[in-house]
């Protein structure tokens, strides 16, 4: 049995109470509001949340006092007998965003999910409100945990948690994408366990201190890491394996899909890089990493693509979050130096970070406002949004902003994270992934472009609003995109030197034009829409731009079926692990 350091144990005992609090806290939550029924459910989740942003900024506190990860050792025990939490800059962040955007579409989904004065209980504001809090629970249960099998449970509990939030309205069409959503990520959720299995046969525990300490390059790490990952990945949906995605996007309220986009699949990232950087660095090759590198890039060029050939726009939105994903994945290769060893922490993590947290907030402003124009038009059809950003303006400049947040500019989040990431191509030699990083920004200034020039046109006739949309949650959705653009003000030490503080310089207004003139190319070159089409004429180029688009998207729907998923899922697994084999990275 392994011993813990007496300043360790002093530490769990004196600071790391607040973990076990920021855990326990929405869990007793759920049972309170299940307890209480009627419309208790939403107050009981507003005070939780507001008493868990608190809890959260104290542990924030606690770690920059300290200087150290927090520790809490459950029972006393320390591993591998006993349970310990644990919390560093990477778990504190992603703390501080999970409960700053639950926060934010809890307010978004107030009055969407209250029963009326009078009535009864209603079933699917109970479920929401309650299933909110299960989703931020077990996403701060994956953050804090310091072992393997914590970190199964907590997986398993994000997904049966979003799983319900798809299918809300009871639908055959939602049920049947929750369906297809809950089964594919089981079948990540067994590769993950697997893996698990081979490390604790291999090395007699699952904590990811010890692990890090006895994990050796041998064939046990080896194909524990691959499935692990291949697990993982399928959670995450990133391309090749996003077949459950736009599916489940498509019909989840607004509410429910900045959720899933901004947060869920975010807590499998984080055991990648949990797994990576901190269990098994000295197992984890180059090559393996320039195939998430690899993955990624695909992910931003179809998910763009297929955004760009959408008829509604959460399905757009949903396609971008897939684009979106890539990002996350390409500082994997670019945490490697020059001779092709692991340097994390480092520039490229930070970025990967930074990316993590403006993707949330700006994806569940984007989110929030496009449900928010669904609910006023009562449809969401491209074609059909002309006069909406008079009718409503702060939506319109909600989702503006959200877009030229995720497009990179500055001073957004993005922006610092791109920068970040193409110092450590430039430190590395990895120039191929400049060009991932640069082009990318036009795909996302594409689909950006698409949604902004339809809501722009002048309506042939005043819009008739099918209801009108709660004014504070267009402003919270502004607040989320806001909050992602503004994002180098609030984190100055993680912003490079040479980093501008304004996108008013000439230098950078150049950048912005160029890249709005490329999303317009993209959008009369690849979108398929027929308002689209006539303004741009005929000609090769227009009718090689709208096969180019149509291939791209029929290969999209090819990849999503449940045989191809699966075959891709295996194939990419032993990938892994023939890469993770010695002298794979020479």
């Amino acid at each position: 049995m392994s011993t813990v350091p007496d300043a360790v144990v002093e530490l769990a005992t004196s600071s790391g109470f607040l973990l076990v609090l920021i855990l326990v806290l929405p869990f007793a939550a759920v049972l309170l509001a299940l307890v209480l029924g009627g419309r208790n459910p939403r107050r009981v989740a507003f005070l939780t949340l507001v008493t868990g942003l608190g809890l959260a900024i104290a542990i924030a506190l606690a770690l920059a006092r300290g200087g150290q990860p927090l520790i809490y050792l459950l029972g006393n025990w320390a591993p591998p007998l006993g349970v310990a939490l644990r919390a560093d800059g990477l778990s504190v962040t992603m703390l501080l965003t999970t409960v700053g955007v639950i926060l934010g579409v809890a307010i978004y989904a107030r009055n969407n999910f209250t029963t009326p004065p009078g009535s009864g209980e209603e079933r699917a504001p109970l479920m929401f409100w309650i299933l909110l809090m299960a989703v931020w629970g077990s996403l701060n249960l994956i953050f804090l945990a310091g072992d393997l099998f914590t970190l199964y449970v907590a997986l398993e509990l994000v997904t049966f948690a979003g799983v319900p939030l798809v299918c809300l309205d009871g639908r055959p069409a939602t049920l049947q994408a929750a369906l297809r959503y809950l089964l594919f990520a089981l079948v990540g959720s067994v590769l993950y366990m697997l893996g698990a299995v081979l490390l604790y046969g291999a090395y007699g525990t699952l904590d990811i201190a010890l692990l890090a300490q006895r994990v050796r390059p041998e064939a046990a790490a080896y194909a524990a890491a691959a499935l692990m990952t291949g697990g993982l990945l399928a959670k995450t949906a990133l391309f090749p394996l996003h077949l459950w995605l736009p599916p489940a996007h498509a019909g989840a309220p607004a509410a429910a899909s900045a959720v899933l986009s901004a947060l869920v699949v975010k807590g499998s990232w984080f055991l990648v890089a949990r797994l990576w950087f901190d269990v098994m660095p000295g197992v984890v090759t180059l090559s393996a990493a320039q195939v998430l590198g690899v993955l990624g890039a695909g992910a931003i060029v179809f998910g763009s693509v297929v955004a760009l050939r959408q008829e509604r726009l959460k399905l757009l939105v949903a396609y971008s979050t897939m684009a979106q994903i890539g990002y996350l994945f390409l500082m994997f290769p670019l945490a490697f130096d020059v001779a092709g060893q692991l340097a994390a922490p480092g520039p490229a993590l930070t970025g990967g970070l930074l990316q993590v947290v403006s993707h949330a907030t700006a994806k569940a402003g984007m989110f929030m406002a496009a449900g928010l124009i669904y609910a006023a038009l009562g449809h969401d059809r491209i074609t059909g949004l002309a006069g909406v950003a008079r009718a409503l303006p702060v939506s319109t400049l909600a989702f503006a902003v959200a877009g030229l947040a995720l497009m990179g500019v500055v001073p957004s989040g993005a922006y610092v994270a791109k920068k970040l990431m193409l110092d450590a191509a430039d430190a590395s030699g990895q120039w191929w992934w400049t060009a991932v990083l640069q082009g990318g920004a036009v795909f996302t200034a594409g689909y950006v472009v698409l949604g902004l020039f339809a809501m722009l046109r002048r309506a042939p006739a005043p819009l008739r609003l099918a209801e009108r949309v709660s004014p504070l949650a267009e402003w919270v959705s502004l607040a989320l995109s806001l909050a992602s653009l503004l994002l180098v003000f609030a984190v100055p030490a993680s912003v490079p030197a040479d980093v501008p503080a304004s996108a008013l310089t000439p230098k950078n207004f150049i950048m912005l034009v160029a890249l709005a003139l490329g999303g317009v190319l993209l959008v009369f070159g690849l979108s398929g829409q027929s308002w689209r089409a006539a303004e741009a004429g005929g000609g090769a180029r227009r009718r090689i731009g709208e096969m180019l688009g149509a291939g791209i998207e029929r290969a999209d729907g090819i990849i999503r079926r449940w045989p191809s998923a699966t075959a891709g899922l295996l194939l990419l697994v032993m990938l892994f692990g023939v890469l993770l084999l010695p002298g794979a990275s020479g």
